[in-house]
């Protein structure tokens, strides 16, 4: 969902103050109404040489340096300005525009506080203030804000499209989809609007629907790659993985993926040149579950008779190092050989034209049995179920608040019959006492690697973990593997199955509504004490 709320700078028009620079004052606002920026700038510098506390001069030069994307200096001609003057709310209301710009979003929201004091009425400095919000976290305060806000012009629908943003990311999807519906009827050209309505009916997993409100946006605005990738994750979820994976290639011009898009001089290979004899450059993308996923194809590259180099994250490096069809594995950043042709992990499902029905999910990666001799001497010889867990993914994933669980809710797992060895490195302070209460091994930072990992899945009996990058390696290894997922999930999973065509080995548990993992887990807890007996 595109996160980014609008605002607006707000025109001002110079007080009428008669003195000796009035002639000066209104040619150079009729530049600055004809867009002459340069030209009014250059008069209301002299304006302020001879006149130095000019409150016309100073709040019209501010405005010109913000349009001309000066925001540090703009604030400071503002200041100056609200110095001689303390009642403009425009001046409050644009030096708000240009800290928003420099993303300090408590000044900003002050700056808009202030003008507001002056004028509550004042609609744009309302909308500008969610914003702030917004962009602070507070989202419930956000949506009372533009509520405000539609309570003076109930036709804004920018404030409709920006209070659905808020309502989403607060988890009121019902009432985030009538306030696009809201926008859309004052303005139903409005593509934004259609796609993040797509979004929260995705959500709400009313797929039909979602791909008609991507249609539209399309229809408006037919390079609009947001709606085009989302569109493919929608049919990929579907199981229509032709349209899907060319869909999905639209990530590229997606405003997300851009930092991750690799400039290369040697040209892009998807599936159409002859690779035979040829050098090669498989390298990763997006996050580390999904080059675990995606590094089956490169057997399938180098079987096409090519010299496969595989760069991948640095944490991967030595548990993928003997992967079948790999010549070179480098770690992202590393120095690159010569190579012909590269080719995004992500976009090989595309080049093999993978459906349903001709994924392998046997098992592809190897551990390593010297580490797994190592982690087989720091485990206590016990009789009991070894179950490796993992409840919280990476916190910087913008869908984490969705698929990890908060390690309390697990307390219902506390089996005598088990013990729980936690796979993942890092804890929260509030989880630690939890750790004993549960029959729980930490090893933190002895896990250096994905290999290590990868050794101590193998001696476990069953993992059971949320939807992260340890869902995948247990996949990869051919361990049983148990994947808790939300009721949403990731369009890997598919809908409504407890397997998946990707991991024989892995059994999938869904939210049977938002946020409800206390179904899941009463579930994984039943299914886990059968699995002793």
């Amino acid at each position: 969902m595109k996160n980014k709320q609008k605002n607006s700078l707000k025109k001002i028009s110079p007080l009428s103050d008669i003195n000796v620079n009035s002639v000066r004052l209104d040619s150079a606002f009729e530049m600055y109404e004809r867009g002459q920026f340069k030209q009014a700038e250059v008069i209301y510098k002299k304006i302020l040489r001879s006149q130095p506390q000019n409150f016309d001069a100073l709040q019209m030069l501010a405005t010109i340096t913000l349009q001309r994307n000066n925001p540090t200096l703009a604030i400071k001609l503002f200041d100056r300005a609200i110095a001689v003057k303390s009642d403009c709310i425009e001046v409050f209301y644009n030096r708000g525009h240009a800290l928003l710009s420099l993303g300090r979003n408590e000044d900003a929201l002050e700056s808009y506080n202030q003008a507001l004091f002056i004028k509550p009425d004042y609609v744009e400095a309302l909308n500008n203030r969610s914003v702030a919000l917004f962009n602070l976290g507070r989202n419930k305060e956000a949506v009372e804000s533009y509520n405000q806000a539609l309570v003076i012009n109930p036709q804004n629908s920018k404030a409709y499209y920006n209070r659905g943003i808020s309502l989403h990311k607060l988890n009121r999807n019902a009432e985030a989809l009538e306030s696009y519906n809201q926008a859309l009827a004052i303005k139903p050209d409005y593509p934004e609007a259609l796609y993040n309505r797509g979004m929260i009916l995705a959500d709400l997993k009313n797929h039909k629907e979602v791909l008609e409100s991507y249609h539209q946006a399309l229809l408006i605005k037919p390079d609009y790659a947001e709606a085009h990738w989302n569109e493919g994750l929608c049919r990929l979820l579907l199981g229509d993985f032709e349209l899907g994976w060319q869909k999905y290639e639209w990530r590229w011009k997606n405003e997300f993926f851009v930092p991750e898009l690799r400039n290369f001089k040697k040209p892009l290979w998807l599936g159409k040149e002859n690779i035979e004899g040829k050098t090669i450059l498989l390298h990763s993308e997006q996050g580390l579950g999904d080059t675990i996923q995606f590094c089956r194809y490169v057997k399938k590259v180098q079987a096409l008779g090519a010299k496969v180099i595989l760069e991948v994250q640095a944490p991967l490096k030595t548990l993928l190092q003997n992967l079948e069809g790999v010549s070179i594995i480098l770690s992202r950043g590393e120095s690159l050989p010569n190579f012909d042709y590269h080719c995004p992990l992500l976009s090989l499902p595309l080049v093999f034209k993978t459906n349903i029905n001709n994924i392998e999910g046997v098992k592809y990666l190897k551990y390593d049995s010297v580490k797994l001799e190592a982690w087989k001497s720091k485990l206590n010889p016990t009789q009991k179920l070894k179950v490796g867990i993992v409840w919280n993914g990476n916190p910087a994933h913008q869908n984490d608040f969705n698929r990890s669980i908060p390690l309390e809710k697990l307390k219902v797992l506390t089996n005598p019959e088990a013990q729980f060895y936690c796979l993942q490195k890092e804890l929260k302070t509030t989880e630690v006492p939890f750790l004993e209460q549960m029959n729980i091994t930490f090893f933190g930072n002895e896990l250096t690697d994905f290999s290590d990992t990868a050794a101590l899945i193998t001696l476990m009996d069953i993992i059971i973990t949320v939807d992260t990058s340890v869902a995948h390696l247990a996949g990869a290894l051919g361990k049983k593997v148990w994947i808790l997922l939300p009721f949403n999930s990731d369009w890997r999973w598919l809908l409504d199955r407890n397997d998946t065509p990707w991991y024989e080995s892995a059994k999938l548990f869904r939210q049977n509504a938002p946020q409800d993992w206390s179904s899941v887990i009463t579930v994984i807890n039943k299914e886990l004490g059968e699995l002793h007996e």
